[in-house]
């Protein structure tokens, strides 16, 4: 939900008070007022009609007739997609369009569109038969012209033949007479058509193996790709005309073009036929063309009237649904007159609900208003945050874990700092931050054009989260000036370097040590350090334990949390025995490890901390000798050893036997009832039966107990070590860009050549682009998603809760449906 203002508040922390309200709403008026209910956007309804089947309940028939209407405006998207039309968007949704003249409408629209296209497809199946018949004339007459034309010429030569050799070479009498005899002249048949392609030689090989070769098959291949009069698909395809002899083979030639999907064609072996055939055929063509295009121009205009009002139809149908949808959820007074409704909603939508009830009573004229009241319940209510455009993406990353307990501390209101900051700390350049934050900025920027397009999914998830991407840039370039980095460039922002080259003559300070000349550097680090041979292990050890002390200050956040939802649950258990034994025990290790890296810093000692920390537990009462930071050091290590080891046992074991005594006193405690109390009692006793009286598994709670224990004490070591990774991506981040700084765009401007130097530019671009500010992009953000999920929110957060899903026609997407 979007709620008002554009800065994060307390309002955050934790979810709005919710409260179970009951609706009796007059039949007469249950439409309206469920309609006002949707525009509201602010009642969760309860189904109060669970038990009853989708047909059994009572607006089944509504709900029926508006997926009808959604299945016509389906249609009719599917065709404008089709035709290229695309749905005029009005700038306002007119709902208040008639749903029975919408409907009289869509079933006028949906008759005449299907007979225009009904009639488009058997003119065009005609329209593709006859450019098909048309290529059969023109390839197959050329078989009989040339045919023809060959006989004629042999025949001329064998009748100039015989006429100058007429005694040797006539023909036998017997032959004489049966070539004269019509009867006993061989007849050939013939058959024609086309065949697609690709199975041309399979056709020519089966039509010669079932005939046995008593058949000539000729084949002409068309040269443009054809129509298919069946499947409406461009198919390469081949003219073929079958010459037989009698019925069988005639049969036999007919199932196999049946097979292998021919189309076949009449044809005539007489030349003056085929010419006024093609020319027939040809007429038709030009007429049937025509005919189709007027059929396509009034389709696309009456595709185009449906546009014009397609997205009012649309959003009406699915309102409409959802409010009979949302109708069917209510049950029905034993009167038959009201329909009773139950509900979640926030406390400070009263008001609201109230007037919302109040306008829809007065408009439909009814004569019992609608009567709002709030119940009492046990039940767990819904979480709901109020979140606008700048909060909502941060409480996305937090509802991706898990939604919170109803009014559970929120770690959405600290997110919103330490997650933009986790990031920059592996993302510390400030050049590279520029370059996120004015990608951001298009996107706030053009958010109003977006808001209103359908965007791809990373595009939108991308969008989404404009303003987290910003605040992720802005403390990318705070970190980076810490760290002074500019595409791994340092610079002199903020003074001059406090350090110069030992020697005079010196020119290359990596081979040379650096000595302190002036005042220390003002902000950030000293732009001398890059490129000195000290680099490397000065920011190791910096960036190491800035994580240390980073990840153990977020830790104690969470652990200082779990104290607030103790207090606010009045959970005094988890106060007295998870709270402070959990502080005990991080900061008597990694809290004194913090306080001994700060204490290093201030005073430049040079002891080492690795050697303090391992001999604290593998020999606590040893001299500490020049690992020696303050006074008194052994004694307090002894003691902070002592409390971490007692704080163990302290988690572990009275809270298991405490609970096991409460529950013993509560089932006492209800064994005994006052007697003047009758139906009251009644619902107490009903009550504690189904609540109260729950079996108490004592084995069960103590090994739940231990495993907490244990995940704790080994959680610490390894969350403060997984910490680490800050310094590890940011170490990685700032030797990449240094690589493609250095091997990529100095060595293409060291050749001196304008085309590598361009070269060079291009791809420490795309470099720079792909990698550093995409690919670096993503892994930080999915590290510092790990350092939220596991390391922090594990300390406080339970995540078992349910989301607040209003009934809101705001909320309604295509998908419903």
């Amino acid at each position: 939900m979007v709620g008002g203002g554009c800065c994060p508040s307390m309002e955050l922390f934790r979810s709005e008070p919710m409260q179970l309200v009951q609706l009796i709403i007059p039949i007469e008026s249950a439409h309206m007022t469920i309609s006002y209910l949707g525009d509201l956007g602010l009642i969760q309804f309860k189904d109060l009609n669970a038990e009853k089947s989708p047909f059994q309940r009572t607006y089944a028939t509504q709900i029926k007739r508006c997926g009808e209407m959604a299945r016509k405006l389906r249609f009719f998207r599917e065709q404008m997609m089709k035709a290229g039309v695309s749905p005029s968007t009005s700038p306002a949704r007119q709902v208040d369009i008639d749903l029975d003249d919408s409907e009289l409408k869509l079933g006028e629209f949906e008759a005449e569109l299907i007979e225009i296209n009904a009639n488009s497809e058997k003119l065009q199946r005609t329209y593709n038969e006859l450019l098909e018949y048309k290529l059969v004339l023109q390839k197959a007459g050329e078989f009989f012209y040339t045919a023809q034309s060959s006989a004629t010429a042999q025949q001329r030569e064998i009748d100039a033949h015989q006429f100058d050799e007429g005694s040797i070479d006539s023909p036998l009498l017997l032959e004489q007479e049966m070539s004269a005899d019509p009867s006993k002249q061989v007849k050939l048949g013939f058959i024609s058509g086309l065949i697609p392609r690709e199975k041309s030689m399979a056709f020519e090989r089966i039509i010669f193996r079932a005939t046995r070769g008593n058949v000539f098959l000729k084949q002409a291949a068309v040269e443009y790709s054809v129509t298919d009069p069946v499947s409406g698909e461009k198919i390469e395809k081949n003219v073929f005309v079958v010459f037989y002899s009698g019925e069988r083979v005639k049969t036999k030639i007919l199932k196999i073009c049946e097979a292998f999907g021919a189309n076949r064609y009449p044809f005539t072996d007489d030349l003056r036929k085929q010419a006024q055939i093609i020319t027939e055929v040809s007429e038709k063509i030009a007429e049937m063309k025509t005919t189709i295009d007027v059929g396509l121009l009034h389709r696309d205009n009456l595709l185009k009237t449906i546009g014009y009002q397609f997205e009012q139809w649309d959003f009406l149908v699915r309102k409409e649904k959802s409010i009979y949808h949302t109708l069917n959820m209510l049950s029905i007074d034993v009167t038959k007159k009201c329909l009773v409704a139950e509900g979640w909603s926030p406390v400070f939508a009263i008001k609201q609900i109230q007037d919302a009830l109040h306008r829809a009573s007065s408009e439909s004229n009814s004569q019992v208003g609608a009567i709002f009241q709030v119940l009492h319940t046990k039940e767990s209510p819904p979480t709901y945050f109020r979140t606008n455009k700048f909060t909502s993406a941060f409480q996305t990353i937090v509802d991706a874990y898990g939604v919170a307990k109803y009014q559970e501390a929120n770690p959405g209101l600290f997110t919103i700092i330490t997650f933009p900051f986790l990031f920059a700390v592996m993302f510390g350049d400030w050049g590279h931050g520029i370059s996120l934050f004015l990608a951001s900025l298009f996107f706030i920027f053009r958010e109003k054009k977006f808001s209103g397009q359908k965007l791809g999914d990373m595009t939108e998830m991308i969008f989404g989260g404009r303003y987290c991407i910003m605040l992720m840039a802005m403390f990318s370039i705070y970190t980076g000036l810490i760290y002074n980095e500019f595409f791994s460039v340092p610079f002199e922002l903020f003074g001059k370097s406090a350090y110069a080259c030992r020697d005079t003559l010196c020119r290359d300070a990596t081979t040379v040590g650096l000595i302190k000349v002036g005042p220390t550097y003002p902000f950030g680090l000293d732009p001398k350090w890059h490129g000195s041979r000290s680099e490397l292990p000065f920011l190791n050890s910096l960036k190491m334990k800035m994580s240390i002390l980073i990840g153990v200050t977020q830790m104690n956040l969470g652990i200082v949390l779990s104290y607030f939802n103790a207090k606010f649950f009045g959970n005094g258990l988890n106060i007295w025995f998870q709270f402070i034994p959990q502080m005990i025990f991080l900061n008597s290790l990694f809290g004194y490890l913090s306080v001994l890296i700060i204490m290093k810093w201030c005073t430049g000692s040079q002891v080492d901390l690795y050697h303090i920390m391992i001999y604290m537990f593998l020999s606590p009462t040893d001299d500490l000798g020049e690992n020696q930071l303050f006074v008194g050091q052994k004694n307090v290590q002894l003691t902070l050893l002592l409390l971490a080891l007692v704080a163990v046992p302290w988690m572990l074991l009275p809270k298991p036997f405490l609970l096991k005594k409460q529950h013993q006193e509560r089932h006492q405690g209800q064994s005994y009832m006052m007697l003047h109390r009758t139906d009251d009692s009644l619902e107490v006793e009903a009550h504690h039966d189904s609540h109260g009286h729950e079996e108490f598994e004592f084995s069960e709670v103590f090994v739940h107990q231990l495993i907490h224990t244990i995940e704790f004490v080994l959680g610490s070591v390894s969350n403060t070590a997984s910490y680490l990774r800050l310094w590890a991506l940011s170490l990685a981040h700032s030797e990449l860009s240094s690589v493609f700084y250095e091997k990529v765009l100095l060595l293409a401007w060291g050749f001196n050549n304008i085309i590598i130097l361009i070269i060079g530019i291009m791809v420490f671009i795309f470099a720079t682009v792909g990698v550093l500010l995409v690919m670096e992009t993503l892994s930080a953000f999915l590290h510092a998603l790990r350092l939220h999920w596991v390391e922090f929110m594990n300390k406080f957060y339970e995540g078992d809760g349910y989301q607040f899903q209003p009934f809101a026609f705001a909320l309604l997407s295509e998908e419903d449906d």
